[in-house]
């Protein structure tokens, strides 16, 4: 890659280079100062209930078997056999005892140990099975249940690097009566026409919310959802600010006027919701007292851990990752997490709002898929002409930053910029 600014930090603008956005270089490079670089989701422990289930999946471009071994501990293993390369294990999720390898048959058992060989007798004497078990990432660490792996063995803990965002986290983890939560069967899978950080910077963007996600504010209004004249020197309904946690973590963190399952009626769930939600609130005031309980109940928060996890705690609670197929492509993953001890009930009421918001047939995603791939089509049209983007909202104001602010999103670009200037881990 060629030596050149690609974010411009100054006293009152902040841009970003839109090649950042279209150059197969850069995410080449991305690739390997960034993601493997930082703590990367994988999966949530609930996924993995009893020892050999597994779930199967990509991460940072990894073919990785998340899983529970033999004494129930949570392992991920990297998919492909000692032997000659082929994914070991084909399915997408199950429990096995034994995983085998369709080509020549070497099988490893649940804790990654290679089991068979077939034709083991004609091996020379060096050879060891117990040097040929499946290989694990550098790092595996967990938070709160959600699971994380990173490729680069002198990294930082995974909780001093989730920093301030634990905070947002435990917010989360505060919705469970017994703090367990889970996640509902059932994954969304789909692909956007654009760069995966147009989709970090949308998912905590407020700034596009009356205008691309007008006609779900006017479903709100019609259904008799109470939005009020936004108070002066704010664009939305209810008061938000942006805030950066440390190490490219960011959040907005919004008065709630949209409603929650985990406690905050309106009438999109109708009446017949009411007694669940308002027996949910008691819990909560219960357990939890007043302040606490209207922190967890009455905001919600959209926390991206850099670099490409969201959690999306509002009308439900979303995990989503995002990942580059090419510079102008990537494979979207979402599942909706819930308390393990959610009444059938309070289950229906959340899994309705999750899919009128968040689903890909939703009332909110579709407008962003629209969005983010007209973004992309306009860029990678004109970025030699018009090079640079702007994100300067709030530079130059005092006091809090707001939601429809970008200090949360110059917080992203600031870490990518960081990483992607560290020589020292060279390019591919």
């Amino acid at each position: 890659m060629n030596e050149r600014a690609l974010v411009l930090n100054e006293a009152d603008s902040f841009r970003v280079s839109r090649a950042t956005l279209v150059d197969a270089e850069i995410l080449e490079l991305e690739r390997r100062r960034v993601f493997d670089a930082c703590w990367i989701y994988v999966g949530h422990e609930s996924e993995v209930r009893a020892p050999g289930d597994f779930r199967t999946r990509n991460v940072c471009g990894r073919p990785v078997i998340f899983c529970r071994d033999s004494g129930n501990s949570v392992r991920v293993f990297l998919n492909t056999c000692r032997h000659r390369g082929a994914m070991v294990c084909r399915e997408t999720e199950g429990n096995a005892k034994i995983h085998t390898c369709f080509y020549h048959g070497w099988s490893y058992d649940r804790d990654g140990r290679l089991d068979g060989v077939p034709g083991e007798k004609d091996y020379p004497p060096s050879f060891q099975k117990s040097d040929y078990g499946l290989m694990q990432p550098p790092r595996v660490e967990s938070y709160r249940g959600f699971v994380f792996l990173n490729f680069d063995p002198q990294a930082v803990a995974l909780t001093e690097y989730l920093a301030g965002a634990k905070e947002y986290i435990d917010l989360v983890i505060d919705q469970s009566p017994s703090g367990e939560m889970e996640v509902i069967q059932g994954t969304q899978d789909y692909d956007i026409r654009a760069n995966w950080k147009l989709l970090v910077e949308n998912s905590f963007d407020d700034y596009h919310l009356l205008t691309t996600h007008s006609t779900w504010l006017d479903y709100l209004k019609n259904a008799g959802v109470k939005m009020q004249r936004p108070d002066r020197d704010h664009l939305l309904p209810s008061h938000g600010v942006g805030k950066a946690l440390g190490n490219g973590h960011a959040t907005t963190d919004n008065v709630n006027f949209r409603g929650r399952p985990v406690a905050k009626w309106i009438p999109v769930y109708g009446d017949a919701a009411k007694p669940e939600i308002e027996r949910a609130r008691a819990e909560l005031v219960a357990r939890l007292g007043e302040a606490r309980a209207a922190r967890v109940a009455d905001t919600n928060r959209n926390l991206i851990v850099f670099p490409n996890l969201l959690l999306a705690d509002g009308s439900s609670v979303t995990i989503r990752t995002f990942y580059p197929v090419a510079p102008d492509r990537m494979r979207v993953r979402a599942w909706v997490l819930g308390p393990r001890e959610e009444t059938p009930a309070a289950r229906a009421i959340r899994l309705d709002a999750f899919l009128t918001f968040y689903g890909p047939g939703g009332l909110a995603t579709p407008d962003d898929v629209e969005a983010l791939e007209a973004v992309q089509a306009g860029i990678a049209a004109t970025h030699r002409e018009v090079p640079w983007s702007v994100m300067s909202r709030g530079m130059a104001k005092g006091g809090d930053q707001l939601n429809s602010d970008e200090a949360h999103l110059r917080a992203f670009w600031l870490q990518w910029d960081k990483l992607m200037r560290d020589e020292r881990r060279a390019a591919p």
